[in-house]
């Protein structure tokens, strides 16, 4: 996507801009290339927030990797016991309004309902397709560049799961 910007700090790989007037100029920007060259944390963190192999050593990411995984886990392992309680809890007592009389389901209408949510699910994910990929590359990208900490992230991890 190419755009039209009159901001001289704003630089481009594209030819020179023509101008229309001897006070103005205005140059063509490739926002794609301008998003690599420029991204979020350099601004945030400053131009030296690269890979973490870079700033510490191995000892240290893989304790950093570890504490966060571990933490990431056990808070995991918690709110995943609520939620299977809670969902467990709520369809026993649907379970057991049902058998007492108290509600009746209609099967017909349930089955054309999740028909029709399976088509609008199908339809949808054929939609976000490309952001989920995007998504992927970039947390793929992430860990090959810090794989010592990445690793120290999944073996806390699974710590804190069995814990």
């Amino acid at each position: 996507m190419d755009l039209t910007y009159k901001n001289d700090d704003i630089l481009s790989d594209k030819d020179d801009p023509e101008p229309e007037s001897e006070d103005e100029t205005y140059e063509v920007v490739d926002l794609t290339e301008y998003a690599r060259r420029h991204q979020w944390w350099s601004m945030v963190f400053g131009n030296n927030s690269g890979p973490l192999a870079e700033k510490y050593s191995v000892t240290t990411q893989i304790m950093m990797g570890g504490v966060t995984g571990w933490c990431a886990g056990y808070l995991f392992q918690r709110v995943g016991k609520i939620a299977a309680t809670a969902v467990g809890g709520g369809f026993l007592l649907l379970q057991i309004a049902n058998h007492s009389g108290y509600v009746q389901v209609d099967w017909k209408k349930v089955e054309k309902d999740v028909n029709k949510a399976k088509k609008h699910l199908k339809k949808r994910t054929k939609q976000a397709a490309p952001e989920i990929n995007s998504f992927i590359e970039e947390a793929t990208e992430f860990v090959k560049r810090n794989i010592v900490l990445s690793s120290g992230f999944v073996g806390g991890f699974l710590l804190g799961l069995a814990s």
